[in-house]
């Protein structure tokens, strides 16, 4: 189903090109001037100078040739050469009545060539709990994710688990000290390992920051680190079994986690599944000539004529011939390219990391990695700061765990939902509605914002029921699932009922952005910006409150005008469903 606006365009280049003028003035877009009218197009002022004629005088002529199109009600040239557009009533009803029709779509048509795109979010380190610094790149990824598949491409979240490095010889040492009996430190040992893991997710997310504190205290415990970490990657039998125990007590506590926030990865990888790739990769890399030493390190040249500033090659090797984040995440893009073929990868991730990425995708791309059409993306994202303005932290001034943040907003919603009079819940459905109107304060709060800006984390404000944010959205979709069942109650069908023509200017206003769903998403996903989508369903859940606000609608008296409006409440309700969905939350049945 073609989008309301690319329809428009279609009947306005018609008159252009009838007028004898060329196609290529005949844009349109959304007026500016909403009082005055619905689209508008300029066209006429860029073509006067061509055609050495009053922009004018050509906009009246292509407004003649639209006057009688049934798309509009009105088309009016307006000095000095602006055409104002209005559609018809009755046009805009069939279109809704077309998107109705698609229960799943709303007329939003997949994808004419669908993708393979791999995103890159979430890069939790494994023995390290999650906190408030996890949040965006979870939440962004996943609506990007969704997005995509709706649009119809294959879309791959993979979760890129920190679980290679020192960090892992620090807990194998650490945990040495403490239990030097356990059979993974016996060189000698051929038995099979212990099934169990030898320790708790709460013991082992004790046992990191004490290592990592004491290598920074401790020479000898350092070095004893580093080399449980040589051997770790060098295959030692015990270490590998307690990697494994280690990523399995940590994966299955981390899904637990992003499970809270309703986030998913189709691939739990990490940088340990990208060390085997490392020696062929590096290997031709020097073959091919890309690859050269510079004090001491293996480096490629990654900098451009056009560069503006300084771009230092990309390390691939250090002096002592170990690899780098740089070597792992190169080496990723490796097997991401040999299992996959993807069309783009996207990576959503602190945006201070711009010039390490361009290193990266330069590098990739020189020696030939990555196909020449396969496209890598930085998806760069802001600061969550405080009402303070920096970065935000608990109380006490330490970093948050995720956890701890996301029960601190379902309390303050189960408060509110308790203190509203107006809906009696028993405690259980009280405290499963706080917890999907909590999901929606914290994931609207981040994603109406453009991803790549900072922004202030307000409780008090993400929680308010008013104004723009999630519990305001699911309290209008709400609001209509009330209408429907009360409409439902009198016995009442809407079985062959249509929307009818708009009767009001709220009534046409929700109607206007009902019928620019399409263009939302789709821009939604060309420019990776869910904050879009949230914007679109703003003005919708604002269009609807008006329109209920002045409309009689379970009062209205004619049967034929009211199942009109029923069902223009189920695909507003649709729509904002469908939506919120993108955006990775759901509304409850009551607030």
């Amino acid at each position: 189903m073609k989008k309301i606006l690319d329809l428009i365009t279609e009947e306005v280049t018609r008159a252009f090109a009838e007028c004898g003028y060329q196609e290529k003035y005949a844009k349109v877009t959304l007026s500016n001037r909403p009082d005055l009218c619905e689209y508008q197009c300029n066209g006429a002022l860029a073509a006067a100078k061509e055609y050495k004629k009053a922009p004018f005088l050509i906009a009246d002529e292509v407004a003649a040739k639209l006057s009688g199109n049934p798309m509009f009600s009105a088309a009016e040239s307006v000095k000095p050469g602006f055409l104002n557009l209005k559609l018809d009533n009755a046009y805009l009803a069939e279109y809704l009545q077309e998107m109705q029709a698609d229960s799943k779509r709303f007329g939003c048509s997949p994808a004419g060539h669908p993708q393979v795109i791999m995103i890159d979010y979430g890069g939790p380190n494994v023995a390290k709990p999650l906190h408030v610094g996890h949040l965006r790149s979870a939440i962004i990824g996943e609506s990007i994710k969704r997005i995509g598949r709706f649009m119809g491409h294959t879309m791959i979240g993979d979760v890129h688990l920190g679980d290679w490095g020192l960090q892992m010889g620090l807990i194998i040492t650490e945990l040495k000290e403490r239990q030097p009996e356990l059979v993974y430190f016996e060189e000698t040992y051929e038995g099979e390992y212990p099934a169990e893991a030898p320790f708790t997710i709460s013991e082992l997310e004790e046992i990191y920051p004490t290592a990592s504190t004491k290598s920074k205290e401790d020479e000898a415990f350092k070095e004893a680190a580093m080399q449980a970490t040589y051997e770790l990657q060098h295959g030692r039998n015990g270490y590998q079994a307690l990697l494994s125990h280690i990523l399995n007590v940590s994966v299955t506590d981390l899904k637990k986690n992003y499970e809270n926030l309703n986030v998913s990865f189709d691939l739990w990888k990490g940088e340990s599944d990208a060390q085997p790739y490392i020696p062929a990769m590096v290997q031709k890399m020097k073959d091919d000539g890309y690859a050269y030493i510079s004090e001491g390190a293996l480096v490629v040249d990654v900098k451009e004529e056009t560069d503006t500033k300084e771009i230092p090659p990309c390390m691939i090797l250090k002096s002592d011939g170990a690899s780098l984040y740089n070597t792992t995440d190169l080496a990723t893009i490796v097997w991401r390219m040999k299992e996959y073929h993807p069309d783009e990868i996207i990576y959503v991730v602190d945006k201070r990391q711009e010039l390490y990425f361009t290193q990266v995708f330069r590098c990739a791309a020189r020696t030939h990695l990555v196909e020449k059409d396969t496209r890598l993306k930085f998806l760069g994202f802001g600061t969550m700061n405080g009402k303070d303005g920096k970065p935000f932290k608990t109380r006490e001034g330490g970093v948050m765990r995720l956890e701890r943040l996301v029960s601190e907003i379902n309390a303050e919603m189960y408060r509110k939902i308790v203190e509203n009079e107006t809906v009696r819940m028993d405690e259980a459905e009280a405290r499963e509605t706080a917890r999907v109107v909590a999901l929606s304060a914290i994931k609207y709060g981040d994603l109406s914002n453009q991803a790549s800006k900072d922004y202030m984390f307000d409780v008090d404000r993400f929680t308010s029921f008013e104004g723009n944010t999630g519990p305001y959205i699911l309290y209008t979709i709400v609001r209509i699932k009330s209408i429907l069942a009360k409409y439902r109650s009198l016995g009442t069908t809407v079985a062959g009922a249509v929307i009818l023509p708009a009767k009001s200017e709220s009534e046409k206003a929700l109607m206007l952005e009902i019928s620019r769903f399409s263009a939302a998403v789709e821009m939604a996903f060309l420019e990776t910006a869910p904050h879009k989508i949230c914007a679109y369903i703003y003005e919708l859940a604002n269009a609807f409150n008006h329109f209920y606000h002045e409309t009689k609608i379970l009062a209205e008296e004619n049967s034929q005008v009211q199942a009109g409006y029923i069902r223009l409440l189920m695909l507003t309700k649709g729509i904002l469903e469908k939506c919120i969905d993108l955006l990775g939350f759901s509304a409850p049945e009551r607030m």
